[in-house]
Protein backbone atom coordinates (compact mmCIF):
# COMPACT_ATOMS: atom_id res chain seq x y z
CA UNK A 1 0.00 0.00 0.00
CA UNK A 2 1.54 3.31 -1.10
CA UNK A 3 1.64 6.07 1.51
CA UNK A 4 0.70 9.68 0.75
CA UNK A 5 4.32 10.59 1.42
CA UNK A 6 5.70 8.15 -1.15
CA UNK A 7 3.17 9.20 -3.80
CA UNK A 8 3.90 12.89 -3.23
CA UNK A 9 7.67 12.30 -3.32
CA UNK A 10 7.65 10.60 -6.72
CA UNK A 11 5.40 13.32 -8.17
CA UNK A 12 7.80 15.99 -6.87
CA UNK A 13 10.65 14.04 -8.51
CA UNK A 14 8.81 13.97 -11.84
CA UNK A 15 8.26 17.72 -11.59
CA UNK A 16 11.98 18.26 -10.96
CA UNK A 17 12.99 16.12 -13.95
CA UNK A 18 10.57 18.09 -16.13
CA UNK A 19 12.02 21.35 -14.82
CA UNK A 20 15.51 20.12 -15.71
CA UNK A 21 14.24 19.43 -19.25
CA UNK A 22 12.79 22.94 -19.43
CA UNK A 23 9.25 21.64 -19.97
CA UNK A 24 6.73 24.47 -19.41
CA UNK A 25 3.60 24.25 -17.22
CA UNK A 26 3.66 20.48 -16.54
CA UNK A 27 6.12 20.65 -13.59
CA UNK A 28 3.81 22.95 -11.63
CA UNK A 29 0.87 20.62 -12.30
CA UNK A 30 2.78 17.71 -10.74
CA UNK A 31 3.93 19.90 -7.81
CA UNK A 32 0.37 21.03 -7.10
CA UNK A 33 -0.90 17.45 -7.05
CA UNK A 34 1.97 16.45 -4.76
CA UNK A 35 1.07 19.32 -2.40
CA UNK A 36 -2.57 18.23 -2.44
CA UNK A 37 -1.71 14.61 -1.63
CA UNK A 38 0.57 15.72 1.23
CA UNK A 39 -2.40 17.61 2.69
CA UNK A 40 -4.88 14.73 2.44
CA UNK A 41 -6.18 13.41 5.71
CA UNK A 42 -7.23 10.15 4.04
CA UNK A 43 -4.74 7.74 2.51
CA UNK A 44 -4.62 8.15 -1.29
CA UNK A 45 -4.34 4.35 -1.54
CA UNK A 46 -7.58 3.93 0.39
CA UNK A 47 -9.27 6.56 -1.79
CA UNK A 48 -8.24 4.53 -4.84
CA UNK A 49 -9.35 1.21 -3.32
CA UNK A 50 -12.79 2.66 -2.58
CA UNK A 51 -13.44 4.39 -5.89
CA UNK A 52 -10.75 3.48 -8.40
CA UNK A 53 -9.24 5.94 -10.84
CA UNK A 54 -12.42 8.06 -10.87
CA UNK A 55 -11.96 8.74 -7.14
CA UNK A 56 -8.41 9.93 -7.84
CA UNK A 57 -9.71 12.30 -10.52
CA UNK A 58 -12.15 13.73 -7.97
CA UNK A 59 -9.20 15.01 -5.93
CA UNK A 60 -8.69 18.69 -6.89
CA UNK A 61 -6.03 19.22 -9.55
CA UNK A 62 -5.72 15.58 -10.62
CA UNK A 63 -6.46 14.90 -14.29
CA UNK A 64 -6.60 11.54 -16.02
CA UNK A 65 -2.87 11.51 -16.94
CA UNK A 66 -1.61 12.00 -13.38
CA UNK A 67 -4.38 9.79 -11.98
CA UNK A 68 -3.18 6.91 -14.19
CA UNK A 69 0.38 7.38 -12.93
CA UNK A 70 -0.78 7.35 -9.30
CA UNK A 71 -2.80 4.20 -10.01
CA UNK A 72 0.30 2.58 -11.52
CA UNK A 73 2.36 3.50 -8.47
CA UNK A 74 -0.25 2.16 -6.04
CA UNK A 75 -0.47 -1.11 -7.98
CA UNK A 76 3.21 -1.70 -8.80
CA UNK A 77 5.31 0.64 -6.66
CA UNK A 78 6.73 2.16 -9.87
CA UNK A 79 5.87 4.70 -12.58
CA UNK A 80 7.18 3.94 -16.07
CA UNK A 81 7.18 7.64 -17.00
CA UNK A 82 9.41 8.39 -14.00
CA UNK A 83 11.83 5.61 -14.96
CA UNK A 84 12.07 7.02 -18.50
CA UNK A 85 12.86 10.51 -17.16
CA UNK A 86 15.49 9.05 -14.83
CA UNK A 87 17.25 7.29 -17.73
CA UNK A 88 17.63 10.63 -19.50
CA UNK A 89 19.10 12.28 -16.38
CA UNK A 90 20.47 9.50 -14.11
CA UNK A 91 20.74 11.48 -10.89
CA UNK A 92 19.22 10.83 -7.47
CA UNK A 93 16.76 13.66 -7.90
CA UNK A 94 14.81 12.78 -4.74
CA UNK A 95 17.80 13.57 -2.51
CA UNK A 96 19.52 16.29 -4.57
CA UNK A 97 16.38 18.44 -4.81
CA UNK A 98 16.27 18.66 -1.02
CA UNK A 99 19.63 20.46 -0.86
CA UNK A 100 19.00 24.15 -0.29
CA UNK A 101 20.32 26.26 -3.14
CA UNK A 102 20.12 23.52 -5.78
CA UNK A 103 17.55 24.16 -8.46
CA UNK A 104 16.82 22.08 -11.57
CA UNK A 105 19.44 23.79 -13.74
CA UNK A 106 22.05 23.60 -10.96
CA UNK A 107 21.52 19.85 -10.69
CA UNK A 108 21.81 19.53 -14.47
CA UNK A 109 25.05 21.57 -14.56
CA UNK A 110 26.59 19.58 -11.71
CA UNK A 111 25.83 16.32 -13.52
CA UNK A 112 27.05 17.49 -16.93
CA UNK A 113 30.21 19.26 -15.70
CA UNK A 114 31.24 17.14 -12.69
CA UNK A 115 29.30 13.90 -13.12
CA UNK A 116 27.47 14.43 -9.81
CA UNK A 117 24.64 11.92 -9.45
CA UNK A 118 24.27 11.42 -5.68
CA UNK A 119 24.47 13.25 -2.38
CA UNK A 120 27.79 11.50 -1.80
CA UNK A 121 29.15 12.80 -5.12
CA UNK A 122 27.96 16.29 -4.22
CA UNK A 123 29.61 16.30 -0.79
CA UNK A 124 32.89 14.95 -2.20
CA UNK A 125 33.00 17.62 -4.93
CA UNK A 126 32.17 20.38 -2.44
CA UNK A 127 34.87 19.27 0.01
CA UNK A 128 37.37 19.08 -2.85
CA UNK A 129 36.40 22.68 -3.77
CA UNK A 130 35.36 21.71 -7.30
CA UNK A 131 31.91 23.29 -7.28
CA UNK A 132 33.16 26.85 -6.79
CA UNK A 133 34.96 26.66 -10.14
CA UNK A 134 31.72 26.20 -12.12
CA UNK A 135 29.93 29.09 -13.77
CA UNK A 136 26.96 30.18 -11.69
CA UNK A 137 28.44 28.87 -8.46
CA UNK A 138 31.17 30.22 -6.19
CA UNK A 139 32.74 29.82 -2.78
CA UNK A 140 29.60 30.96 -0.95
CA UNK A 141 27.43 28.55 -2.97
CA UNK A 142 29.77 25.72 -2.09
CA UNK A 143 29.69 26.59 1.62
CA UNK A 144 25.88 26.80 1.50
CA UNK A 145 25.70 23.33 -0.07
CA UNK A 146 27.92 21.84 2.65
CA UNK A 147 25.84 23.53 5.35
CA UNK A 148 22.62 22.18 3.83
CA UNK A 149 24.09 18.67 3.57
CA UNK A 150 24.95 18.79 7.27
CA UNK A 151 21.42 19.92 8.08
CA UNK A 152 19.90 17.10 5.99
CA UNK A 153 22.10 14.51 7.70
CA UNK A 154 21.03 15.78 11.10
CA UNK A 155 17.36 15.52 10.08
CA UNK A 156 17.60 12.03 8.57
CA UNK A 157 15.71 9.14 10.11
CA UNK A 158 12.75 11.27 11.17
CA UNK A 159 9.40 11.81 9.48
CA UNK A 160 7.28 14.97 9.30
CA UNK A 161 4.16 14.22 11.35
CA UNK A 162 1.55 15.56 8.92
CA UNK A 163 3.01 13.60 6.01
CA UNK A 164 2.81 10.20 7.73
CA UNK A 165 -0.27 10.71 9.91
CA UNK A 166 -2.79 9.41 7.33
CA UNK A 167 -0.83 6.15 7.07
CA UNK A 168 -0.52 5.85 10.85
CA UNK A 169 -4.19 6.55 11.47
CA UNK A 170 -5.17 4.09 8.76
CA UNK A 171 -3.19 1.32 10.46
CA UNK A 172 -4.62 2.15 13.90
CA UNK A 173 -8.17 2.07 12.49
CA UNK A 174 -7.60 -1.30 10.83
CA UNK A 175 -6.24 -2.76 14.07
CA UNK A 176 -9.16 -1.28 16.00
CA UNK A 177 -11.60 -2.87 13.55
CA UNK A 178 -10.18 -6.36 14.08
CA UNK A 179 -12.33 -8.82 15.95
CA UNK A 180 -11.66 -8.98 19.72
CA UNK A 181 -9.91 -5.58 19.80
CA UNK A 182 -11.53 -3.42 22.44
CA UNK A 183 -9.29 -0.37 21.97
CA UNK A 184 -6.38 0.72 19.78
CA UNK A 185 -4.51 3.99 20.06
CA UNK A 186 -1.25 5.49 18.85
CA UNK A 187 1.17 6.61 21.57
CA UNK A 188 4.65 8.16 21.67
CA UNK A 189 5.61 11.30 19.79
CA UNK A 190 2.65 10.86 17.41
CA UNK A 191 0.19 11.20 20.29
CA UNK A 192 2.16 14.17 21.61
CA UNK A 193 1.85 15.63 18.08
CA UNK A 194 5.54 16.37 17.72
CA UNK A 195 6.58 18.13 14.50
CA UNK A 196 8.65 15.10 13.48
CA UNK A 197 8.60 11.51 14.66
CA UNK A 198 11.14 8.69 14.65
CA UNK A 199 8.84 5.69 14.88
CA UNK A 200 5.30 4.67 15.81
CA UNK A 201 4.00 2.86 18.90
CA UNK A 202 0.47 1.46 19.03
CA UNK A 203 -1.31 0.07 22.09
CA UNK A 204 -4.31 -2.22 21.98
CA UNK A 205 -6.54 -4.03 24.46
CA UNK A 206 -7.58 -7.54 23.48
CA UNK A 207 -8.21 -10.86 25.21
CA UNK A 208 -7.14 -12.73 22.09
CA UNK A 209 -3.80 -11.30 20.96
CA UNK A 210 -2.60 -13.98 18.52
CA UNK A 211 -4.86 -13.16 15.52
CA UNK A 212 -4.21 -9.43 16.04
CA UNK A 213 -0.45 -9.93 15.93
CA UNK A 214 -0.75 -12.20 12.89
CA UNK A 215 -2.79 -9.56 11.05
CA UNK A 216 -0.33 -6.81 12.03
CA UNK A 217 2.80 -8.50 10.68
CA UNK A 218 1.05 -9.52 7.44
CA UNK A 219 -0.34 -6.11 6.45
CA UNK A 220 0.32 -5.31 2.74
CA UNK A 221 2.62 -2.35 3.49
CA UNK A 222 5.00 -4.39 5.66
CA UNK A 223 8.48 -4.98 4.17
CA UNK A 224 10.18 -6.46 7.23
CA UNK A 225 9.10 -8.13 10.47
CA UNK A 226 11.64 -7.46 13.24
CA UNK A 227 9.64 -9.09 16.07
CA UNK A 228 6.56 -11.28 16.27
CA UNK A 229 5.50 -12.15 19.79
CA UNK A 230 2.41 -12.80 21.88
CA UNK A 231 2.12 -9.27 23.27
CA UNK A 232 4.56 -7.28 21.15
CA UNK A 233 5.40 -7.22 17.44
CA UNK A 234 7.51 -4.83 15.37
CA UNK A 235 7.50 -4.12 11.63
CA UNK A 236 9.04 -1.85 9.03
CA UNK A 237 6.78 -0.30 6.38
CA UNK A 238 7.46 0.50 2.73
CA UNK A 239 7.50 4.17 3.72
CA UNK A 240 10.46 3.48 6.05
CA UNK A 241 8.43 3.84 9.26
CA UNK A 242 9.10 1.39 12.10
CA UNK A 243 5.90 0.45 13.93
CA UNK A 244 5.49 -1.46 17.22
CA UNK A 245 2.23 -2.96 18.45
CA UNK A 246 1.71 -3.93 22.08
CA UNK A 247 -1.28 -5.73 23.56
CA UNK A 248 -1.87 -4.70 27.18
CA UNK A 249 -4.36 -5.84 29.84
CA UNK A 250 -7.36 -3.63 30.44
CA UNK A 251 -6.40 -2.98 34.06
CA UNK A 252 -3.04 -1.49 33.05
CA UNK A 253 -4.20 0.36 29.95
CA UNK A 254 -3.94 3.89 31.44
CA UNK A 255 -0.48 3.27 32.90
CA UNK A 256 0.79 1.74 29.65
CA UNK A 257 -0.71 4.58 27.63
CA UNK A 258 0.98 7.13 29.85
CA UNK A 259 4.31 5.30 29.84
CA UNK A 260 4.52 4.81 26.07
CA UNK A 261 3.21 8.29 25.28
CA UNK A 262 6.14 9.91 27.11
CA UNK A 263 8.03 12.09 26.85
CA UNK A 264 10.94 10.48 28.66
CA UNK A 265 11.56 13.65 30.69
CA UNK A 266 7.87 13.89 31.65
CA UNK A 267 7.81 10.22 32.72
CA UNK A 268 10.94 10.61 34.87
CA UNK A 269 9.32 13.57 36.64
CA UNK A 270 6.17 11.52 37.30
CA UNK A 271 8.18 8.61 38.69
CA UNK A 272 10.00 10.99 41.06
CA UNK A 273 6.66 12.26 42.36
CA UNK A 274 5.54 8.66 42.90
CA UNK A 275 8.72 7.80 44.82
CA UNK A 276 8.24 10.79 47.13
CA UNK A 277 4.76 9.50 47.89
CA UNK A 278 6.05 6.03 48.72
CA UNK A 279 4.85 4.58 45.44
CA UNK A 280 6.22 3.00 42.28
CA UNK A 281 5.12 3.94 38.75
CA UNK A 282 5.72 1.85 35.64
CA UNK A 283 3.85 0.71 32.51
CA UNK A 284 1.79 -1.73 34.59
CA UNK A 285 0.39 0.80 37.02
CA UNK A 286 0.97 2.94 40.11
CA UNK A 287 1.67 0.83 43.22
CA UNK A 288 1.86 1.63 46.92
CA UNK A 289 5.09 0.14 48.27
CA UNK A 290 5.24 -1.24 51.80
CA UNK A 291 8.32 -3.34 52.38
CA UNK A 292 8.20 -6.05 49.74
CA UNK A 293 4.46 -5.66 49.30
CA UNK A 294 3.11 -3.68 46.32
CA UNK A 295 -0.56 -2.69 46.20
CA UNK A 296 -2.15 -1.47 42.94
CA UNK A 297 -3.36 2.13 43.31
CA UNK A 298 -4.12 3.40 39.80
CA UNK A 299 -3.51 2.71 36.13
CA UNK A 300 -6.79 1.75 34.50
CA UNK A 301 -7.00 5.24 33.00
CA UNK A 302 -4.55 8.11 32.69
CA UNK A 303 -6.94 10.41 34.51
CA UNK A 304 -6.92 8.27 37.69
CA UNK A 305 -3.14 7.98 37.44
CA UNK A 306 -2.58 11.74 37.47
CA UNK A 307 -5.20 12.16 40.19
CA UNK A 308 -3.45 9.61 42.40
CA UNK A 309 -0.20 11.57 41.96
CA UNK A 310 -1.92 14.78 43.07
CA UNK A 311 -1.92 16.34 39.62
CA UNK A 312 -4.43 17.70 37.16
CA UNK A 313 -4.74 15.60 34.01
CA UNK A 314 -2.06 16.78 31.57
CA UNK A 315 -2.88 16.71 27.86
CA UNK A 316 -0.43 14.63 25.77
CA UNK A 317 0.80 17.62 23.74
CA UNK A 318 2.10 19.28 26.92
CA UNK A 319 4.09 16.33 28.25
CA UNK A 320 7.64 17.57 27.63
CA UNK A 321 8.65 18.62 31.19
CA UNK A 322 8.52 22.29 30.25
CA UNK A 323 6.56 23.49 33.28
CA UNK A 324 3.37 21.46 32.86
CA UNK A 325 3.91 19.38 36.01
CA UNK A 326 4.36 22.43 38.23
CA UNK A 327 1.17 23.95 36.79
CA UNK A 328 -0.73 20.66 37.24
CA UNK A 329 0.38 20.45 40.87
CA UNK A 330 -1.05 23.94 41.51
CA UNK A 331 -4.22 23.26 39.48
CA UNK A 332 -3.24 26.04 37.06
CA UNK A 333 -2.98 24.24 33.73
CA UNK A 334 -4.23 26.30 30.78
CA UNK A 335 -7.46 25.29 29.06
CA UNK A 336 -5.82 24.48 25.75
CA UNK A 337 -7.34 25.53 22.45
CA UNK A 338 -9.36 22.63 21.06
CA UNK A 339 -9.10 20.96 17.67
CA UNK A 340 -12.57 22.21 16.72
CA UNK A 341 -12.18 25.77 17.99
CA UNK A 342 -10.99 27.58 14.87
CA UNK A 343 -13.56 29.79 13.17
CA UNK A 344 -11.37 31.32 10.48
CA UNK A 345 -8.20 30.93 8.44
CA UNK A 346 -6.10 34.03 7.87
CA UNK A 347 -3.73 32.75 5.17
CA UNK A 348 -5.26 31.28 2.02
CA UNK A 349 -3.72 31.23 -1.49
CA UNK A 350 -5.72 30.91 -4.71
CA UNK A 351 -5.08 30.45 -8.41
CA UNK A 352 -4.51 34.17 -8.67
CA UNK A 353 -0.94 33.20 -7.73
CA UNK A 354 0.37 29.75 -6.78
CA UNK A 355 -2.79 28.19 -5.36
CA UNK A 356 -4.73 25.51 -7.22
CA UNK A 357 -8.28 26.86 -7.06
CA UNK A 358 -10.46 29.94 -7.33
CA UNK A 359 -11.49 32.26 -4.51
CA UNK A 360 -15.03 30.90 -4.65
CA UNK A 361 -13.88 27.27 -4.52
CA UNK A 362 -11.63 27.94 -1.53
CA UNK A 363 -14.49 29.74 0.26
CA UNK A 364 -16.92 26.88 -0.33
CA UNK A 365 -14.41 24.30 0.86
CA UNK A 366 -13.75 26.39 3.96
CA UNK A 367 -17.47 26.22 4.75
CA UNK A 368 -17.31 22.40 4.51
CA UNK A 369 -14.38 22.49 6.93
CA UNK A 370 -16.49 24.33 9.50
CA UNK A 371 -14.94 27.77 9.02
CA UNK A 372 -16.87 31.05 9.04
CA UNK A 373 -14.32 33.37 7.45
CA UNK A 374 -11.12 33.23 5.44
CA UNK A 375 -8.59 35.80 4.29
CA UNK A 376 -7.29 35.62 0.71
CA UNK A 377 -3.55 36.27 0.94
CA UNK A 378 -1.98 35.74 -2.45
CA UNK A 379 1.67 36.63 -2.93
CA UNK A 380 2.90 39.99 -4.17
CA UNK A 381 4.87 40.88 -7.28
CA UNK A 382 8.37 40.32 -5.91
CA UNK A 383 7.69 36.58 -5.73
CA UNK A 384 7.64 36.41 -9.52
CA UNK A 385 7.74 32.59 -9.63
CA UNK A 386 4.23 32.53 -8.13
CA UNK A 387 2.82 35.19 -10.44
CA UNK A 388 2.63 37.59 -7.50
CA UNK A 389 0.09 40.41 -7.60
CA UNK A 390 0.95 44.01 -8.41
CA UNK A 391 -1.25 47.04 -7.58
CA UNK A 392 -3.47 46.58 -10.61
CA UNK A 393 -4.12 42.86 -10.13
CA UNK A 394 -4.77 43.04 -6.40
CA UNK A 395 -7.43 45.70 -7.04
CA UNK A 396 -9.08 43.33 -9.52
CA UNK A 397 -8.90 40.59 -6.90
CA UNK A 398 -10.66 42.84 -4.38
CA UNK A 399 -13.52 43.26 -6.86
CA UNK A 400 -13.69 39.49 -7.34
CA UNK A 401 -13.85 38.94 -3.56
CA UNK A 402 -16.82 41.35 -3.37
CA UNK A 403 -18.61 39.32 -6.07
CA UNK A 404 -17.93 36.04 -4.25
CA UNK A 405 -19.22 37.44 -0.94
CA UNK A 406 -22.37 38.71 -2.64
CA UNK A 407 -22.98 35.28 -4.19
CA UNK A 408 -22.39 33.40 -0.93
CA UNK A 409 -24.68 35.77 0.96
CA UNK A 410 -27.47 35.32 -1.61
CA UNK A 411 -27.23 31.56 -1.02
CA UNK A 412 -27.40 31.98 2.74
CA UNK A 413 -23.88 30.65 3.27
CA UNK A 414 -22.29 31.56 6.59
CA UNK A 415 -18.93 32.60 5.14
CA UNK A 416 -17.13 35.92 4.81
CA UNK A 417 -14.16 36.23 2.48
CA UNK A 418 -11.80 38.98 3.59
CA UNK A 419 -9.33 40.86 1.40
CA UNK A 420 -5.71 40.32 2.29
CA UNK A 421 -2.17 39.83 1.09
CA UNK A 422 0.96 37.86 1.82
CA UNK A 423 3.12 40.88 1.13
CA UNK A 424 6.86 40.39 0.75
CA UNK A 425 9.18 42.09 3.24
CA UNK A 426 11.97 43.59 1.17
CA UNK A 427 15.61 43.54 2.25
CA UNK A 428 15.39 46.90 4.04
CA UNK A 429 12.12 46.10 5.84
CA UNK A 430 9.88 48.05 3.48
CA UNK A 431 7.02 46.25 1.78
CA UNK A 432 6.32 45.03 -1.74
CA UNK A 433 3.08 47.00 -2.05
CA UNK A 434 2.51 50.69 -1.24
CA UNK A 435 0.55 51.80 1.80
CA UNK A 436 -2.13 53.20 -0.51
CA UNK A 437 -2.99 49.62 -1.48
CA UNK A 438 -2.32 47.94 1.88
CA UNK A 439 -4.65 50.38 3.64
CA UNK A 440 -7.54 49.10 1.47
CA UNK A 441 -7.11 45.51 2.60
CA UNK A 442 -8.90 43.89 5.55
CA UNK A 443 -5.87 41.91 6.71
CA UNK A 444 -2.23 42.44 5.77
CA UNK A 445 0.13 39.55 6.38
CA UNK A 446 3.82 40.00 5.62
CA UNK A 447 6.60 37.47 5.26
CA UNK A 448 10.26 36.93 4.45
CA UNK A 449 10.96 35.04 1.23
CA UNK A 450 14.48 36.24 0.44
CA UNK A 451 17.83 37.30 1.97
CA UNK A 452 17.72 34.48 4.53
CA UNK A 453 21.44 34.86 5.26
CA UNK A 454 21.33 38.39 6.70
CA UNK A 455 22.99 38.79 10.09
CA UNK A 456 20.88 38.28 13.21
CA UNK A 457 20.75 42.01 13.84
CA UNK A 458 19.88 42.89 10.24
CA UNK A 459 17.15 40.25 9.97
CA UNK A 460 15.62 41.28 13.29
CA UNK A 461 15.61 44.98 12.37
CA UNK A 462 14.20 44.17 8.93
CA UNK A 463 11.17 42.38 10.39
CA UNK A 464 10.71 44.99 13.13
CA UNK A 465 10.58 47.72 10.48
CA UNK A 466 7.81 45.80 8.72
CA UNK A 467 5.94 45.50 12.04
CA UNK A 468 6.17 49.27 12.43
CA UNK A 469 4.02 49.77 9.34
CA UNK A 470 0.56 50.69 10.63
CA UNK A 471 -1.09 48.56 7.93
CA UNK A 472 0.63 45.31 8.93
CA UNK A 473 -1.47 42.90 11.01
CA UNK A 474 0.37 39.54 10.94
CA UNK A 475 3.86 38.16 10.45
CA UNK A 476 3.44 34.92 8.50
CA UNK A 477 5.71 31.91 9.28
CA UNK A 478 7.92 34.17 11.42
CA UNK A 479 11.19 32.18 11.39
CA UNK A 480 11.08 30.93 7.79
CA UNK A 481 12.08 27.38 8.55
CA UNK A 482 11.16 24.44 6.33
CA UNK A 483 11.60 21.25 8.36
CA UNK A 484 14.22 18.86 6.93
CA UNK A 485 14.96 21.33 4.14
CA UNK A 486 15.89 24.76 5.45
CA UNK A 487 16.87 26.01 8.88
CA UNK A 488 15.21 29.09 10.32
CA UNK A 489 16.92 32.33 9.43
CA UNK A 490 18.94 33.85 12.26
CA UNK A 491 16.63 36.22 14.11
CA UNK A 492 16.18 37.38 17.71
CA UNK A 493 12.76 35.91 18.45
CA UNK A 494 12.68 37.29 21.98
CA UNK A 495 13.05 40.81 20.54
CA UNK A 496 10.46 40.14 17.82
CA UNK A 497 7.98 38.94 20.46
CA UNK A 498 8.63 42.08 22.51
CA UNK A 499 8.16 44.24 19.40
CA UNK A 500 5.01 42.37 18.42
CA UNK A 501 3.60 43.29 21.82
CA UNK A 502 4.59 46.94 21.35
CA UNK A 503 3.10 47.18 17.87
CA UNK A 504 0.09 44.89 18.46
CA UNK A 505 1.30 42.59 15.66
CA UNK A 506 0.01 39.04 15.45
CA UNK A 507 2.51 36.20 15.01
CA UNK A 508 1.36 33.26 12.94
CA UNK A 509 1.47 29.55 13.66
CA UNK A 510 1.72 28.16 10.12
CA UNK A 511 0.04 24.74 10.08
CA UNK A 512 1.79 23.36 7.00
CA UNK A 513 3.45 20.23 8.42
CA UNK A 514 6.83 21.11 6.90
CA UNK A 515 6.73 24.56 8.52
CA UNK A 516 5.07 24.26 11.97
CA UNK A 517 6.27 27.82 12.44
CA UNK A 518 6.13 29.12 15.23
CA UNK A 519 7.92 26.48 17.28
CA UNK A 520 6.27 25.47 20.56
CA UNK A 521 8.91 27.22 22.68
CA UNK A 522 8.17 30.54 20.93
CA UNK A 523 4.44 29.98 21.33
CA UNK A 524 4.93 29.62 25.09
CA UNK A 525 6.84 32.91 25.08
CA UNK A 526 4.04 34.61 23.13
CA UNK A 527 1.48 33.31 25.63
CA UNK A 528 3.57 34.61 28.53
CA UNK A 529 4.06 38.01 26.85
CA UNK A 530 0.41 38.41 25.87
CA UNK A 531 1.20 38.43 22.14
CA UNK A 532 -1.75 37.23 20.06
CA UNK A 533 -1.32 34.53 17.43
CA UNK A 534 -3.23 33.08 14.49
CA UNK A 535 -3.29 29.46 13.35
CA UNK A 536 -3.40 29.36 9.56
CA UNK A 537 -3.36 26.59 6.97
CA UNK A 538 -1.27 28.49 4.39
CA UNK A 539 -3.67 26.71 2.05
CA UNK A 540 -2.68 26.32 -1.59
CA UNK A 541 -5.44 23.76 -2.25
CA UNK A 542 -8.86 23.11 -0.66
CA UNK A 543 -7.52 19.96 1.02
CA UNK A 544 -5.09 22.08 3.03
CA UNK A 545 -7.90 23.22 5.32
CA UNK A 546 -7.65 19.73 6.80
CA UNK A 547 -4.13 20.41 8.07
CA UNK A 548 -5.26 23.17 10.44
CA UNK A 549 -5.24 20.52 13.17
CA UNK A 550 -1.43 20.41 13.02
CA UNK A 551 -1.35 24.13 13.73
CA UNK A 552 -3.74 23.60 16.64
CA UNK A 553 -1.47 20.80 17.90
CA UNK A 554 1.50 23.16 17.73
CA UNK A 555 -0.46 25.78 19.68
CA UNK A 556 -1.42 23.20 22.32
CA UNK A 557 2.24 22.19 22.65
CA UNK A 558 2.89 25.86 23.35
CA UNK A 559 0.21 26.04 26.09
CA UNK A 560 -2.02 28.36 23.99
CA UNK A 561 -5.70 28.92 24.77
CA UNK A 562 -8.54 30.29 22.64
CA UNK A 563 -7.92 33.75 24.06
CA UNK A 564 -4.37 33.67 22.65
CA UNK A 565 -5.49 32.71 19.13
CA UNK A 566 -7.47 35.33 17.24
CA UNK A 567 -8.99 33.08 14.58
CA UNK A 568 -10.61 31.02 17.31
CA UNK A 569 -12.69 34.15 17.88
CA UNK A 570 -15.94 35.21 16.16
CA UNK A 571 -15.42 37.52 13.19
CA UNK A 572 -16.93 40.49 15.02
CA UNK A 573 -14.22 40.27 17.69
CA UNK A 574 -11.49 39.86 15.06
CA UNK A 575 -12.83 42.90 13.20
CA UNK A 576 -12.54 44.94 16.37
CA UNK A 577 -8.93 43.88 16.98
CA UNK A 578 -7.82 44.44 13.36
CA UNK A 579 -10.10 47.44 12.77
CA UNK A 580 -11.71 45.75 9.76
CA UNK A 581 -14.71 47.72 8.42
CA UNK A 582 -18.10 46.03 8.91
Amino acid sequence: MASNKSVAEILYDIAEYLNIDGVPFKPRAYEKVAETIEGLEESVSEIYQKGGIKALEDIPGIGISIAEKIEEFIKTGKIKYYEELKKKMPVEIDSLRKVEGLGPQSIKNLYEKLGIRTIGDLEKAAREKKIRTLEGFGEKSEEKILKSLGFLEKSSGRFILGFVMPEVEGIVKRIHDQRDVEKAIVTGSVRRMKETIGDVDILAISKNAEPIMNYFVRMPEVVKVTAHGETKSAIKLKSGLNVDLRIVPKGSYGAALNYFTGSKAHNIALREIAIKKGMKLNEYGLFKVSGKKETFVAGRTEEELYRALGLQYIEPEMREDTGEIELARENKLPKLIGYGDLKGDLQVQTNWTDGSDSIETMAREAVKSGLEYIVITDHTKRLAMTGGLDKKRIKKQMEEIDKVNKKLKSEGKRMMVLKGSECDILKDGTLDLPDSILSQLDVVGVSVHSYFSLSREEQTERIKRAMNNRNVDIIFHPTGRVIQKREAYDVDMDELIRHAKRTNTILEIDALPERADLKDEYIRKCVAAGVKMSIDSDAHTPRHFQILRYGVAQARRGFAEKKDTINAWPLAKVRKLLKIPH
